[in-house]
């Protein structure tokens, strides 16, 4: 078959049960895809050829025992952060360029007991901190829709592998809208969950309070099937919740659109910077889901010009924290013939670390220093609380909470963004991280330009599963998610 590619992940299942294909033939059809395409899209920065065939192999050989799960047998694409047993985990950074990790980060280790075969590692910005994917040390990823365009970030090489039909489904993280934001710069549907929900644990750190993996998929359903997976208690990560886990694909019709209150934050569409065209697609969204018998409700959200400020005090604080060990001695890269070992540490961290990660440890250890502590990190925590009671309130009033994902499409490759700039571009997302709240991007149109437009629908605590199904009702009534990209189409 050539097509195997356009299959969503129920077909794919299907498929294999029925011995349509093997996972052995459909991972060879993935990794022919990558070797054609991915020079142009620079997405992986690790292809696992061998291991993939033998995990395909494998799943061939339980389903054949008879002992297959839903998933065993398919693909997935791994973001760069996530530890993988002996293979190279980066963070797109040269300072772990030559990691190699000697454990699996708990998702990657349920992913292998659910059968999925891992075809590589993909690209993002340096620890996670950036929106383009430009700041990864392997090079900018490109966006499947415009090559000349960035793929969001900092799951850039998350987004950019499934739009370009280069693995079904792939993992992310998510800590100011490292899921959502790229998913609405490829057309794609990323739901990051609760904190909480899925284990940290194996994910390399940048702000601890605030991190949270999730799927990037093509649709809700599909992600609903990777969230099977993912989500649970792991007694490793001690902010992991001991909560009983959903069937997130059983419930993707569970939650009726007849009556929901979707909450419209007058503030989030005045927002100074937020494009004609991203505000109409949004618009026209909430109408097919009015439409289809939901209620829009318009609400205050009246902390919303303190996201950007405290977001960027606490998860720089954070991260400077968390990047203290990387210091050129235990593991990770070392500068040469250090003169003495204060000279080790700042070579190996000036050299090691690229400009944005350096720009914010240092805000973070200046947050942080004895004279600036209350004055600043203190105080952004104090915000921060005031910031999700400001959602709470609004829960009393609506069930789901409406906005746009991104104030623009898809930033052009090397565009003149000054830092102030890419951090404001994080405006819709970032408050949920901060809350701790669920939320879900999900493609609703496209630009003059034919970029993905995303809308953004931002849950009470423990709702993926009604964040998922108002999606999946929405996708089964318009087409967007199943609109591909050109270099999809031509390598099809």
């Amino acid at each position: 078959m050539t097509d195997l590619h356009r299959l969503s992940i129920r077909e794919i299942s299907e498929g294999l049960a029925a011995a349509k294909f093997s996972s052995r033939e459909l991972t060879e059809h993935y990794l022919k895809r990558i070797a054609k395409i991915d020079p142009q899209v620079r997405s992986y920065v690790t292809v696992t050829n061998e291991v993939a065939l033998a995990q395909a192999d494998a799943a061939d050989a339980l389903r054949q025992a008879g002992q297959a799960t839903a998933l065993t047998g398919i693909p997935v694409a791994h973001k760069d952060i996530f530890c993988t047993q002996g293979i190279k985990t980066s963070a797109g950074s040269k300072m772990l360029d030559n990691f190699i990790s000697p454990y699996d980060a708990t998702v990657v280790a349920q992913g292998k007991n659910a059968g999925l075969v891992t075809l590589g590692k993909v690209n993002m910005d340096e620890f996670a901190m950036g929106s383009t994917s430009e700041s990864s040390f392997y090079g900018a990823t490109k966006n499947p829709w415009a090559l000349d365009h960035v793929p969001g970030g900092s799951s850039g090489g998350s987004a950019a592998v499934v739009a370009a039909d280069l693995a079904p489904f792939a993992t992310g993280t998510d800590t100011g809208g490292s899921i959502r934001q790229p998913a609405s710069f490829c057309g794609l549907t990323g739901l990051k969950p609760t904190y909480g929900r899925v284990s940290r644990y194996g994910i390399i750190a940048y702000a601890s309070s605030l991190d949270q993996a999730g799927p990037m998929a093509r649709s809700a359903e599909d992600c609903a099937y990777l969230m099977n997976v993912m989500a649970g208690h792991d007694a490793k990560d001690s902010t992991s919740m001991d909560k009983a886990v959903e069937d997130y694909v059983a419930n993707l019709n569970a939650t009726t659109l007849k009556g929901l209150r979707i909450g419209i934050p007058k503030q989030y569409f005045n927002v100074a910077g937020l494009d004609a065209a991203v505000k109409a697609r949004v618009e026209e969204s909430l109408k097919k889901l009015e439409e289809l018998g939901a209620v829009l409700v318009e609400i205050d959200l009246n902390m919303t010009e303190s996201y950007v400020p405290t977001y960027y005090l606490i998860a720089p604080a954070e991260a400077s924290s968390n990047l203290s060990r990387y210091d050129g001695v235990r593991y990770g890269y070392r500068a040469e013939n250090p003169q003495d070992i204060l000279d080790l540490y700042k070579r190996s961290r000036s050299e090691g670390f690229g400009a944005e990660v350096q720009r914010r440890i240092l805000i973070g250890t200046y947050a942080l220093s004895a004279g600036y502590y209350d004055a600043y990190y203190v105080k952004a925590q104090k915000v921060r609380r005031l910031i999700q009671q400001d959602f709470l309130k609004a829960f009393e009033q609506v069930d789901v909470i409406a906005a746009p994902t991104a104030p623009t499409t898809a930033y052009k490759i090397g565009a003149s963004l000054d830092p102030v700039e890419m951090y404001l571009g994080d405006i819709y997302t970032i408050a949920v991280n901060l809350a701790g709240l669920p939320a879900i991007s999900a493609p609703v149109g496209f630009d003059q330009d034919h970029l993905p437009v995303g809308l953004q629908l931002i849950g009470n605590y423990w709702s993926e599963s009604q964040l998922l199904s108002v999606v999946h009702q929405y996708q089964q009534a318009t087409n967007w998610h199943t609109q591909r990209a050109a270099i999809a189409e031509e390598n099809a």
